[in-house]
């Protein structure tokens, strides 16, 4: 075998007719100023070479899925074995990655949560089984009589496409009416929707009043929404603006909770069926912090103690001196006295609002004076709320002087849905997991327990889960 690696007339891009001897087995770095033709030596002329002799060495089926690489610029190459390449990966900044993304190994975690996870009810910790037909009656029948609902069957949730198909099955089957993206439908007329879009259809299987005499009918509804959904239906109260989801899959008897069919996009924060509704999966939250708001205590509201935008400038005559004039007199306290020795129930109603109590501005303005009753909406939810609502991003630059990341209050920081977490693997949580170390999560791993059934689903997904750690 040769000891060196011969290249004579490499022309690749800004390769001028080079001439080099590589040693073999060695490690060699290729250096050089920006556009001296390092990587088009290194890959266009090199591994180029080396992987288009791999390919031709296969067969022609083989090649068939390769495809034929073309040649390099070059008069010849010698001593050259067949040659991979490794690209370089930066780290990711997006605040969706964590470590398991990154790997893929966060997709064989959901795979594994979602067929061997054992669910449960994310109120009271019990583990929850398949709801029948007459259960799903009962609750429903429970509801205030006289309520208005409409049995709808979920029939696609979250996919792309204009579902034509699903559409025409509905009118054919006799439906006279659907839900798509929240609006209702009537059959009979053309509904045209966004090929590129994810969309939700629902079917209206029935619409009823509770009544005590509907057990019948609502059952052969159910049953109906059941056949078409795969299981599932959905309960809409229109007139409360709230919707109850059952399932034949999944539910708790005692606190009456429902989840779907367990599937890998549920377990996903970055998917909106997985992922926490308040944080959307990120896991904190963007907040109005007191502290940023209030820099110095030391300094009274007249003397600029607060920061935040659009209330710095108390001592003028705006909007902000109005409130604040009004709620100096109804609690009693001087705009002059430092933000420390002001009453703590007066800095939580400055800072948090006060609710639906209402305070009497009076204005006087050169377009006209008078008196106005309202609540004050408070500082920090001010904040919130406006960097929610505007487009402008210098506004939010200005407002993000005064917010900073706290844990989400409804996930505490775990990204996923109540329900998704309630879902155990050898008694742990796909967060429980994914927070142990590394030799911890293997030890795991190893000494997991599973029935036979679900041994022989978990067999594939756990070696593909141990690979990389075995590397």
């Amino acid at each position: 075998m040769q000891d060196h690696i011969f290249v004579k007339g490499a022309r690749a891009h800004n390769l001028k007719n080079i001439d080099l001897s590589i040693p073999r087995d060695k490690l060699v770095v290729i250096t050089g100023l920006s556009g001296s033709g390092k990587s088009s030596l290194a890959f266009d002329t090199i591994y180029a070479e080396g992987q288009r002799r791999y390919v031709e060495s296969l067969s022609s089926y083989a090649r068939m899925f390769l495809g034929q690489m073309e040649k390099p610029d070059v008069d010849y190459i010698d001593g050259l074995s067949p040659a991979i390449s490794i690209d370089q990966k930066t780290t990711s900044q997006n605040p969706r990655s964590t470590v398991g993304t990154v790997t893929e190994i966060y997709d064989y975690l959901r795979l594994l949560w979602s067929r061997t996870g054992t669910p449960h009810c994310p109120k009271c910790g019990k583990e929850i089984r398949q709801q029948t037909i007459d259960q799903i009656v009962d609750q429903v029948l429970a509801l205030e009589e006289g309520t208005r609902i409409q049995i709808l069957a979920p029939v696609v949730r979250g996919k792309k496409g204009m579902h034509e198909k699903v559409l025409e099955s509905a009118r054919k089957s006799g439906y006279v009416r659907v839900r798509v993206d929240g609006s209702i439908y009537d059959l009979s007329e053309e509904i045209q929707l966004e090929k590129n879009l994810k969309h939700d259809i629902a079917v209206v299987v029935d619409r009823l009043v509770i009544k005590p005499d509907i057990e019948r009918r609502l059952t052969e509804s159910c049953e109906s929404a059941c056949k078409l959904s795969g299981g599932l239906v959905l309960v809409d109260l229109p007139r409360e603006g709230r919707e109850l989801s059952f399932s034949q899959n999944y539910a708790c008897e005692d606190c009456g909770i429902s989840i779907e069919e367990l599937s890998p996009r549920a377990f996903s924060f970055n998917n909106p069926y997985g992922a926490c509704p308040v944080c959307t999966g990120l896991g904190s939250q963007l907040r109005a912090d007191p502290a940023l708001v209030i820099p110095n205590e030391n300094l009274s509201i007249l003397g600029g103690a607060i920061q935040a935008s659009g209330w710095n400038n108390i001592a003028g005559d705006g909007i902000s001196r109005m409130y604040f004039d009004a709620l100096s007199k109804k609690y009693k306290f001087s705009l002059s006295t430092p933000w420390k020795k002001l009453p703590k129930n007066v800095t939580d109603v400055i800072l948090r609002g006060t609710g639906k109590e209402k305070l009497t501005l009076h204005y006087d303005q050169p377009r006209g004076k008078g008196t106005l009753f309202q609540p004050f909406e408070g500082i920090l939810n001010n904040i919130e709320r406006r960097y929610k609502e505007t487009s402008s991003d210098a506004a939010k630059g200005q407002l993000e002087e005064c917010m900073s990341e706290r844990p989400c209050p409804a996930c505490q920081g775990r990204r996923l849905r109540p329900e998704v977490l309630a879902v155990t693997v050898g008694g742990k949580s796909i967060d429980e997991y994914c927070a142990l170390s590394v030799d911890a999560a293997i030890d795991f791993l190893d000494r997991l327990e599973l029935s036979a059934q679900k041994q022989h689903i978990a067999r594939q997904i756990l070696k593909e889960i141990r690979s990389p750690c075995a590397t």
